[in-house]
């Protein structure tokens, strides 16, 4: 009797623990985030992404902005460049919008009015726009400039110092935006430093013809000009000219020190990655536009870079250095013409 007693105690004790572990709430499944989908930007770009100005200060800039965020899984680019036409680019522009990018980004005073009517059909994308502070009072338009009139100054001063005929030649563009700035700032520091000098001005129209701008610098360099500056990508064709004659080249956008070691003194190089951070932030946090930026020398967003294959007189480059120090800290005021 003890022993079939004691069979259904065991039978009952064993049911028991079985019923307990099937009471047991299963364990929850671990919870995984979904993948953090990248940050999207596409540029169109008016010239190549090497042609050591301003396409390519732009493309460097989102390639060091690609790398700062960690790599493309975080941030991915596109771009259209050689977008001389305006009617081609207000197509790339409103194909990419159409796309779901993050940011479009119209790299080109140019294509200002190509923005002004294509922004509106894509209230939920950033678009970006320079060089200018005009956003059209759209709320998903940023603006960004370049204060190129400081690096102007700085290459003025040097090309002051340096110069031993006392004339200076500068080959422009069209009189407008980063370009008229920075001839504005370099005619201020040449000035400043030798009030004597004289600083002949071409500006021959276009932003890309090549020969216009060789055919400019040789004739500054026939007036007596023995150094010369210019600003846009057709500035290959004139510092092609100044190597060739021997003549001292002041650089801007981007290091144009590859095409001519022996005579570019000084590059003023864009970091356009300083603004484009902060509109990426925005956007992240819900701000689609509506403000505009500038890049300078104080906050890095213009580096004068020096040519380390080219022999700076110390005291040149300690006047070069002097004039930095006075326009971040107001010390130097350049004024501009409206």
């Amino acid at each position: 009797m003890s022993k079939k007693l004691y069979v259904l105690l065991s039978v009952l004790l064993v049911a028991a623990f079985v019923l307990a572990a099937c009471g047991k709430a299963a364990p929850a499944p671990s919870k995984t985030e979904a993948p953090k989908k990248p940050f999207r930007i596409a540029v169109v770009l008016p010239s190549s992404i090497n042609d050591l100005a301003f396409s390519q200060s732009m493309y460097q800039a989102l390639l060091a902005v690609q790398k700062k965020m960690g790599g493309k899984d975080a941030m991915q680019f596109v771009y259209s460049d050689g977008m001389y036409k305006v009617d081609d680019a207000a197509a790339a522009i409103r194909d990419y919008a159409s796309q779901g990018y993050d940011l479009v980004i119209a790299h080109g005073s140019q294509y200002g009015s190509s923005l002004q009517e294509i922004a509106p059909d894509f209230p939920k994308t950033s678009f970006a726009w320079g060089t200018t502070v005009d956003t059209f009072g759209m709320p998903n338009v940023f603006a960004y400039e370049a204060a190129s009139e400081e690096g102007g100054y700085v290459n003025g001063v040097m090309a002051a110092k340096l110069s031993k005929s006392g004339v200076l030649g500068v080959i422009g563009p069209i009189e407008t935006g980063d370009a008229s700035r920075y001839v504005q700032g370099f005619i201020a520091g040449a000035k400043a430093t030798n009030p004597n000098i004289k600083v002949n001005v071409t500006w021959t129209g276009s932003f890309s013809d090549v020969s216009a701008a060789a055919e400019a610098a040789n004739t500054h360099i026939s007036a007596g000009a023995d150094a010369l500056t210019g600003t846009a990508q057709m500035v290959v064709g004139a510092i092609g000219v100044a190597k060739e004659k021997n003549v001292l080249w002041f650089g801007t956008q981007a290091d144009q020190s590859s095409l001519a070691p022996n005579i570019v003194v000084a590059n003023q190089v864009y970091h356009w990655e300083v603004v484009l951070t902060k509109m990426i932030d925005l956007i992240q946090h819900g701000t689609l536009g509506g403000q505009s930026f500038t890049i300078n020398l104080k906050n890095g967003g213009e580096v004068i870079e020096y040519n380390p294959q080219y022999n700076l007189p110390p005291e040149v480059k300690k006047a070069a250095e002097d004039a930095i120090k006075g326009i971040e800290d107001g010390s130097i005021k350049i004024e501009l013409k409206k």
